[in-house]
C-alpha cells in the first residue's frame, strides 16, 4: 500500500438503534439501504479475510480486499477507486454495544490530500446517513 506524502482520513460515527449483531449484518447486506453494496449498478461481494469486492456506482469501479472481517465488532478492508488516485487506501468498520444501540465507526485512512481524496467524507456521509434512517424506520 503506497503512503501519500499528505493524506487525510475520513472518520465518521453514527449511533444505531439496533444490536451489533444486526447492524454489522445489515452493513454486508446488499438489500438493506444505506451500505455502498446496495447502490450498486454491479456488485461482487465476498466478506471473507481475502475476500474481494467490486462495485460500480455512476459507472466507476470501486474494488479492494477484506482483510479483516470479525463478527460483531469489525470489518476492515481495501479500498480502490479513481478517487484514491488508484493507490490502496484502508476502511475500517466498528459497531460496539452501547445498551440497546450499537455504535458505529467508520474510518477511511490513507486517502490522498486531494479534492478527490477529500470527497469520501461527502460520500461516506450520504451513506451513513442512509443507513441510520434504515434502522429508524
Amino acid at each position: 500500500m503506497k503512503i501519500f506524502t499528505k493524506s487525510v482520513e475520513v472518520k465518521l460515527e453514527r449511533t444505531m438503534p439496533a444490536n451489533a449483531a444486526a447492524v454489522f449484518d445489515a452493513w454486508l447486506n446488499p438489500k438493506i439501504p444505506g451500505n455502498p453494496w446496495n447502490e450498486a449498478e454491479k456488485v461482487v461481494l465476498n466478506p471473507t479475510v481475502d475476500g474481494l469486492f467490486y462495485w460500480t456506482l455512476r459507472g466507476i469501479g470501486h474494488y479492494g480486499r477484506f482483510t479483516e472481517v470479525s463478527r460483531p465488532s469489525k470489518i476492515v478492508n481495501t479500498w480502490v477507486s479513481p478517487n484514491t488516485a488508484g493507490e490502496e487506501s484502508l476502511v475500517t468498520v466498528s459497531f460496539r454495544q452501547d445498551g440497546e444501540n450499537t455504535v458505529m465507526t467508520l474510518v477511511h485512512s490513507n486517502l490522498p490530500d486531494t479534492q478527490n481524496g477529500r470527497s469520501h467524507q461527502q460520500g461516506w456521509t450520504y451513506f451513513l446517513d442512509k443507513f441510520l434512517k434504515e434502522f429508524q424506520s
